[in-house]
């Protein structure tokens, strides 16, 4: 923070930390005990601070989101092992293969709904994935296409793995919690869109239909691209036939093929709910 940006009079916390740098070294201000808080990684590490880490992340893109403008996104789950067409040859098993060419949905659907982003000076209908490989990367690399910024919303992993190259650097984030990272998923969501993947993906989708379902949030577009894959997945019509879910709750879901009618949903609803 800049002097002149400042609305009080007192040393922030920027210059205490690098004066303390410059203490002189002696056996009380080496110990631990002596780190201020909020530069000491030991401390912040601690089980008890779980709370303070949990209010950082959400805090931390909430704010880098804000002062980059963006207001409203379009979230787009989809598998990790999905491969782009050109690379179905990599796919683990056929059917991985068959489903390449939701890449191609996926990174088409970004460019289209960053396209009209743009339109709103890249502030709403922002492109947001999880930053990772396959359908993640296909929608980051549309926006990028396009011209435009998206979003990153990584995740640390046991597994070594990297955001995509196509996530724009400012907006990339990494979380340590699943729930924080699903928060920020939502927050902004104008329109939630779901290509055919794994755990992760069904995860992601069910919490988003519960929290709609339930009112815990208001009613936006729930887009399943693959309706034979979710229809094979998840017999929802039996669920509703079982009487677990109501009937009406089918109507939450709309199935779509193609980049373009996922598009027409999204448009069809933005047009009836101005007002919302």
């Amino acid at each position: 923070m800049k002097d002149e940006s400042r609305s009080h009079p007192f040393r922030d916390s920027i210059m205490d930390a690098k004066t303390a740098q410059d203490i002189p070294a002696t056996a009380q201000t080496r110990a631990p005990a002596y780190k201020l808080a909020f530069t000491d990684g030991g401390f912040m590490m601690r089980e008890e601070l779980r709370p303070v880490r949990l209010q950082l992340e959400l805090l931390k893109p909430q704010l880098i989101m804000d002062e980059r403008g963006v207001e409203s996104t379009v979230v787009m789950f989809g598998g990790a092992r999905i491969p782009e067409p050109a690379q179905k040859e990599t796919a683990k098993t056929p059917v991985l293969a068959e489903l390449s060419r939701y890449y191609d949905e996926a990174r088409t659907f970004a460019r289209m709904m960053t396209e009209r982003s743009m339109a709103a000076y890249g502030r709403e209908w922002v492109i947001c994935t999880g930053g990772g490989p396959g359908v993640m990367e296909a929608g980051n690399r549309g926006a990028h296409e396009a011209g435009g910024q998206s979003i990153g919303l990584n995740i640390v992993l046991p597994h070594e793995q990297a955001p995509n190259a196509y996530v724009t650097p400012d907006l990339c984030f990494n979380f340590h919690y699943f729930a924080i990272r699903k928060m920020h998923f939502l927050m902004r969501a104008k329109a939630v869109c779901v290509f055919p993947g794994g755990f992760g993906t069904l995860d992601e989708m069910f919490e988003t239909l519960t929290l709609i379902q339930t009112r815990r949030m208001r009613r936006i577009p729930l887009i399943l691209f693959g309706a034979e894959f979710w229809r094979r997945v998840i017999d929802w019509d039996y669920l509703a036939e079982a009487g677990t879910i109501a009937a009406e709750d089918i109507k939450l879901i709309s199935f779509v093929e193609t980049a373009e009618e996922a598009v027409e949903v999204i448009e069809t609803w933005a047009n009836g709910h101005d007002k919302d």
